[in-house]
């Protein structure tokens, strides 16, 4: 069915992000002195460090060797270290050939297939090798040799898809993908400095695309470096919003919003370290965005004395890690690092076929005698909470339901009569039902007859609320119900008629893709710290306390995607009386120990395996389930 109302779920979020960005500007704004900025930078540092869920303590790196390789000025080390145990993490350390110690640059990939083997990846590592640096790249999880669905011929096989589906199942557990990713980064850096070689006090970040949101992040989070260049991500979270840009479980953060941050606090976070921003004209990360964000940073950096510290440079190109940005980081990195080297990328800097600086055997980790994937963490995890928790009462449940979702009160909308549709199948009544401030239509509520039409909600006394898979019409129009019985379809947000217009990546459009609309908007309410469940069960409660006015009996029906917020709203109201789920799944906690869960994200909670699951829930109003 056409959605309608596709833009109510873009149009809502947009003004939400919109809102922040403004308030935050206002801070900026207010900033005057030398104290202020100080202050400012202590502030967004605290926060950031709460967004990212680490280890309690560094457990042993346990790195090994497994190869070298010559390249004439240089060594290329093939290095496997374990950023937590039996987590494997491979990386190509490239050292001068001299007997000084030399600064150093923690080298993060993008979203390249073949991780850290990438031509331009390579060629970036290698020419800052021949410049006097050493260099540690690292391949990300689900890159290169760091596959973790090899055996499952049923997955897409994009590093994309691989980490929002691992996000998924870290969520549940009270873990961000984000958190995962910045660590082995971190221990990367421990590493790093761990190598005699090494200068401790001249340590570089860079990375693009991907790279360039880790680069941010860990920029943000670590101490002990000395410069850093992100390239290709910096923009503003507004633009993306505004440009219906889906990102990676990993660069979205749960709270980042909420917490009244934009991108660049991230670099602010660590003001005034030498810093460059870098962008693309051509690039999907807005390059207004990225000229706003640079001015933003360069305020506090002016105030603190440092605004020759910060500099940016606009490639004249599409997205990617160009020489005309690759140089723009040498030259930075050379005058902070005091390295007499030219700025200008060499001609002659030598790759190599991916095979031949594998680290592990056959190029994948799952080759190795110890390695663990990141399902089999979750699990475990899930494992350890579920024996941890406490029964909980039906009033413990409702509180801790509310909590968790930072759900609003239910109230009783106002309605707009909708145009109704004649179909072999029945007729259709519509209802807009404005379930969020300043009049947005967030739900359609749908009337089944079988021979006319109703302009306004007719006075019965028992009925059907039916919560779709994914759209009411549609599925309605397969069911059929008592004559003394009147039947409600309703489409809540981000389903049926509310389904997103926009957001289609790629083709074709389809609800469980895991870059698509459903994710994109999912991913928000959690930057938000309110899930977008929340808003669908909100619906629920505010169509059940209009459809009770009159004091109407009200059994909610739910199928597949619906049942979880039905199941939610059938707890936590008193009137609905009676629940029916088909297709439901048995728990969360199974969707962690299937590989790949066929739940969307936006029917999942962060962290709720540490305080209930779907079964508790259930048994709470067993008298309400049929």
């Amino acid at each position: 069915m056409t959605p309608l109302f596709g833009t109510a779920v873009q149009d809502y979020y947009l003004d939400l992000v919109r809102k922040n960005f403004t308030a935050r500007k206002a801070r900026l704004e207010a900033l005057r002195t030398k104290e202020d900025a100080e202050r400012y930078v202590a502030g967004v540092r605290a926060k950031i460090a709460k967004l990212f869920p680490f280890p309690a303590e560094k457990t042993p790196l346990d790195a090994q060797e497994t190869g070298t390789l010559d390249f004439g000025s240089y060594v290329m080390h093939k290095i496997i270290y374990y950023s937590r145990p039996k987590y494997p993490v491979t990386g190509n350390l490239y050292l001068p050939k001299t007997t000084k110690k030399v600064p150093a640059v923690l080298f993060l990939c993008g979203h390249s297939g073949n991780g850290k083997a990438s031509d331009v990846y390579q060629t970036c590592q290698r020419a800052l090798a021949m410049k006097g640096y050493a260099v540690l790249a690292i391949d990300p999880v689900s890159q290169g040799e760091r596959l973790q669905f090899l055996d499952f011929p049923e997955f897409k096989g994009s590093c994309c898809w691989e980490h929002n589906v691992m996000g998924k199942q870290l969520l549940l557990t009270g873990e961000t993908m984000g958190a995962w990713r910045a660590w082995d980064a971190v221990r990367g850096l421990d590493y790093l400095l761990s190598r005699p070689e090494v200068d401790t006090t001249r340590i570089g970040l860079t990375g693009n695309s991907g790279g360039g949101t880790m680069t941010t992040f860990v920029n943000a989070l670590e101490d002990r470096l000395t410069m850093a260049a992100p390239s290709c991500y910096i923009t503003t979270w507004v633009h993306n919003v505004e440009n219906e840009l889906p990102a990676d479980s990993e660069q979205m953060p749960p709270g980042t919003l909420a917490a009244g941050l934009e991108m660049g606090d991230f670099l602010i976070a660590r003001a005034p370290r030498p810093l460059v921003v870098l962008g693309q004209s051509n690039d999907f990360f807005d390059p207004r965005g990225t000229r706003e964000t640079y001015e933003e940073v360069r305020k506090v950096y002016r105030l603190l004395g440092a605004e020759d510290s910060i500099r940016l440079t606009i490639g004249h190109g599409d997205h990617g890690y160009s020489k005309e940005n690759r140089e723009a980081m040498y030259s930075l990195f050379n005058d902070t690092a005091k390295v007499a080297a030219p700025a200008a990328e060499p001609d002659d800097v030598k790759l190599s076929p991916e095979q031949e600086i594998y680290c592990a055997p056959e190029g994948q980790v799952r080759n190795l005698p110890v390695n663990k994937y990141i399902r089999e963490f979750a699990a475990e995890k899930a494992s350890g909470l579920a024996a941890a928790r406490k029964p909980r009462t039906k009033q413990e449940l409702c509180e801790l339901m509310r909590n968790l979702m930072k759900l609003d009160e239910a109230f009783i909308p106002h309605y707009r009569v909708l145009r109704g549709r004649y179909t072999d199948k029945g007729f259709y009544s519509r209802f807009g039902l404005e379930t969020e401030p300043d009049g947005r239509l967030m739900s359609v509520l749908k009337l089944k007859a079988k021979n006319t039409l109703y302009f306004h909600l007719p006075e019965t006394k028992k009925i059907v609320l039916y919560i779709p898979h994914l759209d009411s019409q549609d599925e309605l129009s397969e069911m059929s119900f008592p004559d003394d019985v009147t039947v409600y379809g309703l489409d809540i947000r981000g389903i049926g008629e509310c389904t997103p217009s926009g957001c289609d990546q790629p083709e074709p459009r389809d609800f469980f893709n895991e870059y698509q609309f459903d994710y994109h908007y999912a991913s928000l309410g959690l930057m938000f710290g309110k899930p977008y469940l929340s808003g669908k069960v909100k619906d629920i409660l505010c169509a059940a306390e209009l459809l009770a006015r009159n004091g109407a009996e009200i059994e909610v029906q739910a199928n597949g995607q619906g049942t979880i917020p039905a199941l939610i709203a059938a707890l936590l109201s008193g009137k609905i009386t009676s629940l029916k789920l088909m297709n439901a799944p048995d728990s969360w906690d199974s969707m962690v120990r299937t590989p790949v869960p066929g739940y969307a994200l936006s029917v999942l909670i962060p962290g709720v395996l540490a305080q209930t699951d779907l079964p508790e829930l259930r048994k709470a109003i067993a008298e309400k389930l049929r």
